[in-house]
Formats: structure tokens, C-alpha cells, sequence
């Protein structure tokens, strides 16, 4: 730190109504030092009021679902006054079934600010102590050990929040913190780790139990992380294709925006306008503007129309995340005005379908960049050597970039698989009282699976892009694809010789997934969307 400079803490204020996608991934990557999470005022007025609504049905001993009777298909039992806080304590502990591989320390914070941020809304009937142990957790770097397997999504993720619940009571276990700071493999208990941060662990009351496990939080968190990781990777295709349409001196005219105009997708207008910005100033296209070739194959010449697409589906997923991360998720709701109403605001299908969707986004966006990595290892449609071996390198001796593209191949096949829609399977649990779930949760695992290996598909492209670039030294692309050209070369060299390319598609990916490509383009030539 410069003299005179003082740290700059973040603070994130929940209110329940307008917490953005971009904040939910400040907080999940954050640290306590450099980010505070706080309850806003009128949240806390809104809580209070609703907790008074269960106060009443306590004294007047009314009949309410979850309040004081059994869940899911023994709903029908009640349970006496004095029974109400161990009702909550026993379904806490008894949904906490999970299995799998821990969700990792991102999502476990995003999820936790999610949980906090429905609770904020002022509809669940729960104590502001509640929702202050949540942002706690959160302040003071408690990650919980939470399975990322075992929810259908309906009612909402039980399992997982369940966990993430225990932790709140003083129960459960939590990653210990190495001396950096960071979670190691080693657990402990959440008793000793709310201890170590001078937290009290929560006596549940009555509905409080259920406050914390209703709901979309961990579908939601995960999908929030992946969309946007997916939206920067767009914008990494974008400079992928325009790289290979540099390399094999493919046509500009597709991208032309009469184009557009006529088929006035918003996507497509806004691919096709990134491309002209990344082609402008290009001695590459100007070079060959009227040589023999007619068209180009679908992969170059569509990129618009496909690319375009994955804008679109990634625009939609946004909208309902955002509406996801700002809704009142449990049941039954509580209304201020007494009215307690049993419903299904926990069913995860608009997330399901929506992550479903971004998944067959960003497999079709790895489909199309693996046709691209096809066309520049085939001299007889590039024009450059056989898999871009290196230059005075002998064919044959050498194999070049040929088994990068079996492994983008084997992703973009695999990806096929996950791309089958996770929402439209369901199986009725709880004596079929919960006859219909969203199967959210796998949407949500498979989208990031799928997003992950789609972006070593688009890196792949980059470094074979980069390669046959090597090819055209005598023109200059344009700025854009220069500049992410350049970057490469900073972590990559040029292949001369055979050898082992798979660190080199790595480093491409962590310049992808870093934002360091986007960016560094971005300053040479401006936004690369700008009206986006």
C-alpha cells in the first residue's frame, strides 16, 4: 500500500430487492478484509413485521403449515407449543443428506448471500437474528462444508442449504483456513469455528428451520457464477473466430451489417458488430478482398447467427437469475398483513430451464469453435500446413497440433451428453406429496461443467488461430486480433517443433477465464460491446 492510502471496504447492502449478479460474484470471490455484507434498515422493518405474523399464530394456536405442523407428506401432524423449536432443529438436521464432492468456497458464499438476501425480502417469518448469523458467516470467512449432490430442486435445494444450515446452529462442519487465509482440506466442526469468530450459534423458533432450507439459493449461486463466466467466454469466442477467419483468410462480408438488419436478431447484430471491431484495420482482409473464394464453410460465415444466439440465451439466463436472486423462495410465505399462504414460489423450474438452456448455449458455441479448429488443421481449405505444423518442420516427423483438436473433439462429444435438458426428468418424492421437482440443481452442475470445457474448446481455437497466424507474417491482422495475438505470444511461443501443447492451452484458458483477454483487447481498441 502507497503512504497515505487507506483500505477500501466494499459494502454490500441487503435489501432484498436489488442485489445484482455482479455483486453476488464480488462477494463469492471477496475476502472479509475488502468486502462487508450488512442487513439494510428497512429490510430489518420488513422482517420484524413478518415475524410478527408468526408470533400471533403462536398465541392464537392456529394450525399453519411448517409453523406447527409436520413437512412434505406428514403435514397433516401437529406438534405441541412447546415442541415447535426442536420441529425446526429436527428438520435442519435430518435434511442434511447430501453427498458428492463440497461445493467449492464461491458458491458456498454466493449461496449464503442468496439465503440471506430471499430472507431479507421480509416474507418468511424468520428473526433478523437469522438473517445476521447468515451475514456473519459471510464477514468473518466461514466457509461451510456443503454436498453438491442430493437436491431435485423442488422444494428448492433441501440438502444442500440444509448443510449450509447446520453450521448456522453450531453443528455441521466448515474448510479450515490455512495462514493465508485460504480453505484447506482439513475440517472442523461449525461449533468451533462460530466459537473462533465470536458467533452464537442460532436456537431455531418456530418457521425458522424452514426459512432456511426453502428455496433456489444453491442452484441459483452456482448458475450466477457460471452465467457470467459464460458471457466473458462469448466474448472469447468472438476473438477466437475472428482470429481464425485472420489466419485462413476467410471473408469479412458475413458480418456486414445490412445483414443484420434484414434478420434484426439482437444477438446477431451485436456479434456481427464485435467481429467488424476486432477485423478493423485488418492488411489481412484487404489483402485478399477480391480473391477467388466465393463463401466460406457454416462455421466462419454463421458466426454471427450462432454466436448471436448464445448472446441472446445468456441475456435471458441474466433476467431470470437477477429476478431468482431477488425473490421470496420459501413456503408457506408470510404477508404483513397476516395472510400465510402455502404455494410453490421453492420450485426451481424458471432456473432449471434456464441453466438448461445456457448449457445447450455454450455447447453449441464449443461446437461451432471445434469446426473452426477442423478448418485450420486442412491445408486443402486453409492453405496452411497439415495440423499447423511448425515452420521447417518436417510432416510426418512432426504431427503438430493434430491431437489438440481430438481433445477439443472429445469435449464438444462429451458436452453433447451433459446438454441433455436436466428439467424435463422429475421424480416424485415424499409419499408423492412432492410429485413434480426441477432437477435445478443438476442444470446447474452440468451448465458448469459444460462451460468449462467449452472454454478450453475456445482456447484451443486460440492457440491454433495464433499458430496460423505464423503463417501470414507478411500482413498485419486486424488491431483487435493483433493485440489478442500479441498477448498470446507473451505466454506462448510459437510451435516450432513438436511438443507437449497441453500447458499452453492452459494458459490461454486462465487469460479467458481471468478477463486478461477481454481486457487487454478492450484497451486497444475500445469496449468490445459497446452498446451491449
Amino acid at each position: 500500500m502507497e503512504a497515505g492510502e487507506e483500505n477500501t471496504i466494499a459494502i454490500i447492502e441487503l435489501t432484498g430487492n436489488d442485489l445484482t449478479l455482479e455483486q453476488i460474484e464480488q462477494v463469492a470471490f471477496g475476502h472479509p478484509d475488502t468486502i462487508t455484507v450488512r442487513l439494510a434498515h428497512e429490510a430489518r422493518q420488513r422482517v420484524n413485521a413478518s415475524r410478527q405474523v408468526i408470533e400471533q399464530v403462536l398465541i392464537s394456536n392456529k394450525t399453519v403449515y411448517g409453523v406447527n405442523t409436520g413437512f412434505g407428506a406428514m403435514s397433516k401432524i401437529s406438534v405441541t407449543p412447546d415442541q415447535v423449536g426442536a420441529l425446526q432443529l429436527n428438520l435442519v438436521r435430518s435434511h442434511a443428506a447430501g453427498t458428492g464432492k463440497p461445493l467449492d468456497e464461491p458458491t458456498v458464499r454466493a449461496m449464503t448471500l442468496l439465503r440471506a438476501n430471499t430472507l431479507a425480502k421480509g416474507f418468511s417469518g424468520v428473526r433478523v437474528e437469522v438473517i445476521e448469523t447468515l451475514v456473519e458467516l459471510l464477514n468473518q470467512g466461514i466457509y461451510p462444508v456443503v454436498p453438491s449432490k442430493g437436491s431435485l430442486g423442488a422444494s428448492g435445494d433441501l440438502a444442500p442449504l440444509a448443510h449450509l444450515a447446520l453450521v448456522l446452529i453450531g453443528e455441521g462442519e466448515v474448510f479450515k483456513k490455512n495462514t493465508q487465509g485460504q480453505p484447506t482440506p482439513q475440517q472442523q466442526t461449525g461449533l468451533k469455528a462460530l466459537k473462533a469468530a465470536n458467533i452464537k450459534p442460532l436456537i431455531l423458533e418456530a418457521k425458522e428451520g424452514l426459512g432456511l432450507l426453502n428455496g433456489t439459493q444453491m442452484m441459483t449461486s452456482l448458475g450466477t457464477l457460471t452465467l457470467l463466466q459464460a458471457e466473458r467466454l462469448t466474448l472469447a469466442s468472438e476473438i477466437a473466430g475472428a482470429m481464425t477467419i485472420e489466419a485462413i483468410q476467410g471473408s469479412v462480408r458475413p458480418f456486414d451489417e445490412q445483414v443484420a438488419q434484414v434478420r434484426p436478431h439482437p444477438g446477431h447484430i451485436r456479434s456481427a458488430r464485435i467481429a467488424r471491431n476486432l477485423l478493423a484495420n485488418s492488411e489481412i482482409m484487404t489483402a485478399h478482398r477480391d480473391c477467388a473464394k466465393v463463401q466460406d464453410p457454416y462455421s466462419l460465415r454463421c458466426i454471427p447467427q450462432v454466436h448471436g444466439m448464445v448472446f441472446d440465451t445468456l441475456d435471458r439466463v441474466r433476467e431470470t437469475l437477477t429476478i431468482e436472486a431477488n425473490a421470496a423462495t420459501d413456503n408457506p410465505l408470510v404477508f404483513p398483513n397476516g395472510d400465510i399462504i402455502s404455494q410453490g414460489n421453492f420450485h426451481g423450474e424458471p432456473v432449471a430451464m434456464a441453466l438448461d438452456m445456457m448449457g445447450i448455449a455454450l455447447a453449441e458455441l464449443a461446437s461451432i469453435s471445434e469446426r473452426r479448429i477442423d478448418k485450420l488443421m486442412n491445408p486443402a481449405f486453409s492453405e496452411l500446413p497439415a495440423f499447423l505444423v511448425g515452420k521447417g518442420s518436417e510432416p510426418g516427423l512432426h504431427s503438430g497440433m493434430m491431437i489438440i483438436h481430438y481433445t477439443a473433439a472429445s469435449l464438444v462429444s462429451e458436452n453433447k451428453v451433459l446438454s441433455h435438458p436436466a428439467c424435463v426428468d422429475s421424480v416424485p418424492t415424499s409419499n408423492d406429496k412432492e410429485d413434480h421437482v426441477s432437477m435445478g440443481a443438476i442444470a446447474a452442475r452440468k451448465a458448469a461443467k459444460i462451460v468449462e470445457h467449452a472454454r478450453w474448446v475456445i482456447a484451443a481455437e486460440l492457440l491454433c488461430a495464433a499458430q496460423g497466424l505464423e503463417f501470414q507474417d507478411k500482413l498485419k491482422p486486424g488491431t483487435g486480433i493483433q493485440t489478442a495475438y500479441q498477448l498470446i505470444r507473451q505466454h506462448v511461443s510459437p510451435l516450432k517443433e513438436d511438443r507437449s501443447c497441453a500447458s499452453d492451452v492452459e494458459k490461454i484458458v486462465q487469460l479467458i477465464e481471468s478477463g486478461h483477454l477481454i481486457n487487454t483487447v478492450a484497451h486497444a481498441i475500445g469496449p468490445l460491446d459497446p452498446l451491449a
